[in-house]
């Protein structure tokens, strides 16, 4: 959950967000070197009235800095690809969620059972209780078991959608007559917050995403607990 004056990202709820965490804070490190190095040379230059001969004209100064830049995009390429397939695997998931965008709201469709899907709207302002977070609160959470991998299914009915759960790590486009996939496992139960990333009319800033995850034995009881309701 994001909190005022926050400068970095949420808190990883998923081993996808930590990876990308740990790539960000290397990356940052490899940009705040090469700042200072180029800081320290233009101050260096600025500041003093010597010139050396020798790297006014210098073959061997030249290769090193051909190289060494190839060497840093290496370095920041290879990890990066890594992450990239692992957000692309989806091995085996232990649940199947359909997620349909529409204007304004999410629908939910638990695709291993025969008939449970919910409409899950943004709870007005004057309904809210004590606790709950304005433009977050849904009437109706998607509740997953933790420690699992889902599979989740994005399509829209109308307009470009994204839904997206920054906590856990997952952006996806919800594309009308298009089906995208993503997946993530929830490391720990708890409540993860997300709206809407791609604008889509009047109301795109009113249709927000909550996922609640719960260990497996609550998950199977709340499924039961809806089944019944339907």
């Amino acid at each position: 959950m994001a909190h005022p004056s926050q400068l970095g990202f949420q808190d990883a709820a998923s081993p996808v967000m930590e990876e990308l965490i740990h790539f960000h804070d290397h990356t940052l490190m490899i940009v705040f070197l090469i700042s200072s190095l180029v800081l320290y040379i233009i101050t260096a230059m600025v500041s003093t009235k010597l010139t050396n001969k020798y790297i006014l004209d210098s073959q061997e100064i030249e290769i090193v800095w051909t190289i060494l830049p190839a060497i840093i995009l290496i370095m920041i390429a290879l990890p990066s690809l890594r992450i990239l397939y692992l957000m692309d695997e989806i091995n085996d998931p232990h649940l199947t969620i359909k997620a349909m965008g529409h204007q304004w709201y999410w629908s939910y469709e638990y695709t291993d059972y025969e008939d449970l899907t919910f409409d899950s709207y943004m709870i007005q302002t004057q309904d809210l209780t004590p606790g709950q977070y304005r433009l977050l609160e849904t009437d109706h959470r998607m509740v997953v078991p933790m420690e699992s991998p889902i599979r989740v299914l994005v399509s829209a009915e109308d307009v470009l959608h994204s839904w997206t759960v920054p906590a856990l790590g997952v952006k996806m486009d919800a594309v009308p007559g298009r089906l995208n996939q993503t997946a993530f496992i929830v490391s720990r139960p708890g409540v993860y917050y997300g709206q809407c990333s791609e604008i889509c009319g009047a109301n795109h800033s009113f249709m927000p995403i909550v996922v609640e995850a719960v260990p497996l034995e609550y998950f199977e009881t709340w499924s039961s607990l809806m089944l019944e309701e339907a």
